[in-house]
C-alpha cells in the first residue's frame, strides 16, 4: 500500500511515537504524496519553526500535499489554515482516528478538523510494531495535563491527563523487544501522573515494575521528563535498584527560586528538588539528572535567576534544556510583568554555560570506565545515562548493545573503543 512522502516531527518524544501511529494508519489507507508536519507549541519559536518547516517542504515537494497536525495545530488552528501551502489541518485527537485518516486518502473531508481537545478521555491503544532503524523506541503511556502550570500552553493542546491500561503498555513493550528494540522510552506529557484516572489508580512506579516483571528480554527502560513532585516510592526503588532502569532522570524543574516556582504553580520547592536529586544519588551514584529551566520568567530579579542559576552545581544537573521565556497567548504568565529580552537572552546563555561545564565535568568521569552502550547511526552508542559514545571504525548494526572502554572527550561526546 502507498503511505505518506514524509512526517516531519518536531518538539517531543511523544510526538515521536505518534507520527509512528499516523506512518502506519497512512499506509493502512493508503494516503500517499502527502506531507505531515506533526507540530510543537511549548514556545513561540516552536510555532514559528513549524510555519518555516511548512513553506520549506511544500517548495520542496510542491505537488505534495501538506498535513499540518500536533500541538500548535491544536492551539493556533486558524494561524495553519490561512498558510497557503496548507492542505489540511486536523487536531491532535484526530491525527490518531483511522476515520480521518480514511478522510484524508480520498482527498475529502473541511480544510479544518480540529475538535475540543478537553473532550477527550482515552488514550487509545495504539499497537506499533517497530521504529525502523532508530535505537530507540516509544511507548505512549499517557496524554494531557490536569496541572495549570502560569506558564504552559500545552494543556490546551493536549487536553487533560488520561492514561493507557497497563495490559496496553505492557502489550506494546512485547511488541517492541520482539521487533528488536533493546531500549524503550515510556512517554507522555506528565507521566508521573499516570494511572490516577485509571480504576485502582496504578502508580506511575506499580507499572514500571510490572512492565519490567512481564517483559525480561527488554535490555533498557528509560523515562522521559519527569515531575519529582509525584515520583512514588516504588518508583524511586526501581529507579535505584534495578539496573534495567536507565539510570537518567530529566526533571521538569523550571526554575530554582521558590517564589517564581509559586508564580509558576509548580508543587515543589527548590529545597525539595536538591533532596530528590541527593536521595536518588545516595542509592545510585551512577545516576545522571537533566532539567528544564526557564530563564527570564516574568518578575524573574537578579537575584531569583542566580538562585536557578545556582541549582545546577547545588543538585548536580548534568543536561539541561535551557528555555529562554516567551509570552504565550492565554496564559497567566503572558500578563505578568515582563523581563527584558536581553536580560532573557544573556540569562539563557549564562545557563547553557552552566550547563556545559556541568555536563564536561560529568563526562571527564566517565574516562576509563567500562559500559553497556546501545548502538546509534553515525558511529554513535548510547551510554545508559545518555552520554553518546562515538567510535572510530565499522559500525555495530543499529539498535545493537556494545561493550565499550570509555577513553576520552570531544566536546559534548566521549571517545571509546570496543572491548
Amino acid at each position: 500500500m502507498s503511505e505518506l512522502s514524509e512526517i516531519i516531527t518536531l518538539g517531543c518524544r511523544l510526538n515521536l511515537a505518534e507520527s509512528e501511529v499516523m506512518r502506519r494508519l497512512s499506509r493502512e489507507y493508503g494516503c500517499s504524496d502527502a506531507v505531515v508536519v506533526n507540530t510543537c507549541a511549548v514556545t513561540n519559536e516552536a510555532v514559528r519553526t513549524a510555519r518555516k518547516r511548512i513553506r520549506r517542504a511544500k517548495r520542496e515537494r510542491p505537488g505534495a500535499r501538506i498535513i499540518v497536525t500536533g500541538c500548535a495545530a491544536q492551539t493556533e488552528p486558524e494561524t495553519f489554515a490561512k498558510m497557503p501551502e496548507v492542505a489540511a489541518v486536523i487536531g491532535n485527537q484526530e491525527k490518531l482516528d483511522p476515520a480521518q485518516w480514511r478522510m484524508l486518502a480520498a482527498e475529502d473531508g473541511e480544510l479544518l478538523q480540529v475538535n475540543d481537545i478537553m473532550s477527550a478521555r482515552e488514550t487509545a491503544g495504539h499497537l506499533i510494531d517497530g521504529y525502523g532503524d532508530r535505537a530507540r523506541a516509544f511507548v505512549q503511556i499517557q496524554n494531557g495535563c490536569d496541572h495549570r502550570c502560569t506558564f504552559c500552553i500545552i494543556p490546551f493542546g493536549r487536553g487533560n491527563s488520561r492514561s493507557a491500561p497497563v495490559e496496553e503498555v505492557i502489550e506494546q513493550t512485547r511488541r517492541l523487544v520482539d521487533a528488536g528494540h533493546k531500549e524503550v522510552v515510556l512517554t507522555g506529557v506528565d507521566i508521573t501522573s499516570y494511572g490516577a484516572d485509571l480504576e485502582d489508580a496504578p502508580s506511575l512506579g506499580r507499572l514500571v515494575s510490572q512492565l519490567l516483571d512481564a517483559a525480561p528480554d527488554l535490555h533498557r527502560l528509560r523515562l522521559s521528563s519527569i515531575d519529582g513532585a509525584e515520583i512514588d516510592e516504588e518508583l524511586l526503588d526501581r529507579i535505584t535498584g534495578d539496573e534495567r532502569v536507565a539510570p537518567h532522570l530529566h526533571l521538569s524543574l523550571q526554575s530554582g527560586d521558590n517564589l517564581i516556582l509559586k508564580r509558576m504553580k509548580r508543587r515543589h520547592t527548590r529545597e525539595q528538588a536538591i533532596t530528590l536529586c541527593e536521595a536518588v544519588r545516595a542509592r545510585r551514584p551512577e545516576v545522571a539528572f537533566g532539567a528544564d529551566i526557564i530563564a527570564g520568567f516574568p518578575t524573574e530579579t537578579d537575584a531569583m535567576f542566580e538562585r536557578s542559576l545556582n541549582i545546577v552545581e547545588e543538585a548536580g544537573l548534568h543536561y539541561l534544556h535551557v528555555f529562554p521565556y516567551s509570552p504565550r497567548k492565554g496564559t497567566p504568565a503572558a500578563r505578568m510583568p515582563q523581563v527584558p529580552r536581553d536580560a532573557v537572552k544573556e540569562r539563557a546563555r549564562r545557563l547553557r554555560q552552566a550547563g556545559t561545564k556541568s555536563l564536561r565535568r560529568f563526562l571527564d568521569h566517565q574516562i576509563g570506565k567500562t559500559f553497556t552502550a546501545i548502538q546509534e547511526s553515525g558511529g554513535r552508542a548510547r551510554l545508559g545515562n545518555y552520554a553518546p559514545v562515538i567510535f572510530a571504525g565499522e559500525d555495530t548494526p543499529v539498535g545493537e548493545t556494545v561493550t565499550v572502554k570509555v577513553t576520552d572527550r570531544s566536546g559534548d561526546a566521549l571517545i571509546g573503543e570496543k572491548v
